[in-house]
């Protein structure tokens, strides 16, 4: 299970929340909830996740008693005052909202949803105008920082949705972020999460390049790295990945799979907003190379694999 590294956390009430899906980075931003003082009931769509879970953190630092999970994501939700999500993609989002089992069937009037789930933003303007017709709020809210983000509680969080209920959000869900920033309405969030992924995908392959360049050249490249890194070439994928990229270690991070699902949804954002994305395109090909060299689980850096 994942790590949950010791943060110091900002003064906050203690409320009552629930978060649903406990994959590699909800178990962990859950866990900050935890310590933070928070009662947090849990949802997994695989049980044993949640029962592990709450075996962790029943205890951790709760004032409003111990933790709990529920079978369903509406029994889950009926008490909390906010609900945070982190699920794989617009089905999944769907299949935890709606419906006689869904979050918004649960929660009571009032209460806001905070999805950070890397979707589309069509369906963040959907689940936010279902959500208003029930009385409750929907935040769109993806996350940028990785697994290790998520362990250290240090997440950069980009929001979509009504500014009165992102205010009262946001001193709760610092527990596990560095920023949390509101950037428009319903589906702003989700953009600007398009927005990271397309940055991330060029540097990611300029950063390839480059290395696989330098050792073409007889290069001591971790000096060289050490190097341009004090200069104008300097970023988190260099300092973070360009070491690795050059001991040819991927069994880390976020996965190839996830990037491609990503650059989908942002290819068919462009096509609907009549963007140019010719590098962003080429990017996600290349991906799709490294699939086909049994790479969907490796860490997105591995796009260096494709030139050596």
């Amino acid at each position: 299970m994942p790590n949950i590294n010791k943060k110091t956390y900002e003064p906050s009430p203690a409320y009552s929340v629930a978060f649903l899906g406990l994959g590699v980075m909800g178990y962990p931003m859950a866990g900050h909830l935890a310590r933070a003082g928070h009662q947090v009931a849990v949802y997994n769509r695989t049980a044993s996740k949640s029962v592990a879970w709450c075996a962790e953190f029943t205890g951790a630092s709760s004032q409003l008693g111990s933790h709990s999970h529920a079978p369903t994501p509406r029994e889950a939700v009926q008490h909390a005052d906010i609900v945070f999500c982190c699920v794989g993609n617009d089905a999944d989002l769907r299949s935890v909202t709606l419906g006689d089992d869904g979050a918004f069937a649960g929660m009571k009037p009032g209460a806001i949803f905070v999805d950070h789930t890397t979707a589309s933003a069509d369906v963040a303007r959907e689940l936010s105008a279902v959500a208003q017709t029930r009385g409750l709020q929907f935040i769109d809210a993806p996350v940028s920082g990785g697994q290790a983000g998520a362990q250290n509680g240090l997440l950069t969080v980009m929001c979509g949705g009504n500014a009165t209920a992102f205010e009262a959000v946001k001193p709760v869900a610092m527990a596990f972020s560095r920023a949390f920033t509101l950037l428009g309405e319903s589906g702003s969030g989700q953009l600007a999460k398009m927005v990271n992924q397309i940055c991330i995908a060029g540097l990611v392959q300029g950063l390839s390049e480059a290395v696989a360049f330098g050792q073409r050249a007889g290069l001591d490249m971790n000096q060289v790295l050490d190097v341009i890194g004090k200069g104008a070439a300097q970023s988190w994928q260099l300092d973070n990945r360009g070491k690795t990229m050059v001991a040819d270690k991927f069994d880390f991070g976020f996965a190839v799979d996830w990037m491609r699902k990503d650059l989908g949804l942002v290819l068919d954002e462009a096509k609907r907003n009549g963007a140019r994305l010719p590098v962003t395109a080429l990017v996600d090909q290349f991906y799709a190379d490294v699939q086909l060299m049994g790479g969907n689980r490796w860490d997105t850096s591995s796009l260096i694999k494709r030139l050596k």
